[in-house]
């Protein structure tokens, strides 16, 4: 990856049972501004391979000294929660990309409505300040189960006050996303980071509501998820890469020197996308359409992969 920046983890603190938080500091170059809603890719070099995963800031973007990113620890991690919690250290160095945005505040709304669930709740870290400084209308629902997430909690109530909501699913309070919806009046914005059930309940209870699919904003950072193993062939060299159960085509790719742009790693930016010359495709992406999926020609490898035992790829 390009303009990679080199930092130095400053300190680590466990801010909820399975959530740790890092503080990065640059060690050569200042770091890059950023805007609210915005990621960084961090890459952790492992024996046996790279794993790059991608990380909301919840700093205030106006804060340039130091970026911080919250880590969850994953049931079925391929590796990289388990790096960061177990191997990344005080005093360590990590390469992380330019800050990039795919989830930024539509700031014209008349009101801001955010639904966090677990480690979710990291890019509206970022969003609250500008919300405040911006005297913007919103509020925080906050989704969490108390005894694995919950970061933060105690804070954004304490900073908050009445814009903030919370929901403690292991002391059985849950939010009804269909009322909550359809209370707010004419002008809202949805804002969604979590997970992909707490997503689709969103969508759905809109859908029903008869909301405009515009209003409605969502981000995942989905790490890939494993399969059977398949071969890519490039099409214009005839190099055949062969894609194991537990990577993605993306990361055999790059292990293999082919380089393919990338900016979330988790198939909502787009910015990946392959030609499929042959071969069927198990599409696992938020990007494209039903209609593109249909057609078959085109994957995204950070997260999409072969239905059978075979791609070529015209890239």
């Amino acid at each position: 990856m390009s303009n990679q920046i080199k930092v130095e983890v400053a300190s680590i603190c466990q801010v909820a049972p399975t959530i740790r938080e890092f503080t990065l500091e640059a060690i050569d170059d200042a770091l890059y501004p950023f805007s609210p809603g915005a990621h960084v890719v961090v890459e952790m070099l492992n024996k046996k391979k790279v794993y790059k995963n991608a990380y909301s800031l919840l700093s205030d973007p106006t804060d340039t000294q130091r970026y911080r990113i919250a880590v969850r620890l994953q049931d079925a991690s391929r590796g990289g929660s388990i790096y960061m919690h177990e191997q990344v250290n005080v005093g360590d160095q990590l390469l992380i990309s330019p800050p990039s945005n795919l989830f930024s505040p539509l700031w014209q709304a008349k009101k801001h409505v955010m639904l966090a669930g677990g480690v979710g709740v990291t890019p509206f870290m970022s969003y609250i300040p500008e919300m405040i400084r911006r005297d913007a209308d919103f509020e925080l629902h906050y989704m969490y189960r108390s005894l694995q997430t919950g970061a933060y909690k105690n804070e954004l109530s304490q900073q908050l006050g009445d814009k903030y909501f919370d929901y403690d699913s292991d002391r059985q309070t849950r939010c009804d996303v269909t009322a909550l919806l359809s209370q707010q009046p004419l002008g809202t914005h949805i804002y969604i980071c979590g997970p992909e059930s707490l997503i689709q309940a969103v969508e759905e209870a809109a859908q029903t509501l008869g909301l405009p699919a515009s209003v409605i904003h969502s981000e995942e950072f989905a790490a890939p998820k494993p399969g059977m193993p398949f071969i890519a062939e490039i099409k214009s060299t005839g190099q055949q890469v062969d894609v194991s159960a537990e990577d993605s085509l993306l990361e055999a790719l790059e292990a293999s020197d082919i380089s393919i742009p990338n900016l979330c790693r988790g198939g909502v930016c787009g910015q990946c996308v392959c030609t499929v010359d042959e071969g069927e495709i198990d599409h696992r992406d938020q990007y494209l359409s039903d209609e593109e999926k249909a057609a078959g020609n085109t994957i995204m490898p950070c997260v999409s992969r072969a239905a059978g035992e075979r791609l070529v790829l015209d890239i």
